[in-house]
């Protein structure tokens, strides 16, 4: 008896973390998607929709690295641009962002 009342709460957490699991996958995806749209934009049009980086930083290869920050739920997103010497992205990386 103990058993099977063991097994039914184990496989209620199994459940529930695959669970979680597909919804962050899924966030995850939404964000790229989001932050693709920009690859090719001009860095004025990426500023319209995220305003002004919390951070600007330089790269050797003439690139610039716009930095934005966004907290949610005490986790600390953060979304990294390079724009080439053109004006233009041309990357992006986003980490802890859903």
């Amino acid at each position: 008896m103990k058993f099977v009342f063991f097994l039914i709460i184990a496989s209620t957490f199994l459940t529930g973390c695959k669970t979680i699991n597909q919804k962050v996958d899924k966030a995850s995806q939404n964000e790229q998607l989001k932050l693709s749209k920009f690859l090719q934009k001009s860095e004025t049009e990426l500023k319209i929709e995220f305003g002004k980086p919390d951070k600007i930083e330089k790269t050797d290869n003439r690139s610039t690295i716009l930095i934005y920050y966004e907290s949610k739920f005490k986790i600390r997103c953060e979304r990294r641009f390079t724009i080439n010497s053109l004006g233009v992205v041309t990357a992006f990386s986003s980490k802890n962002c859903f």
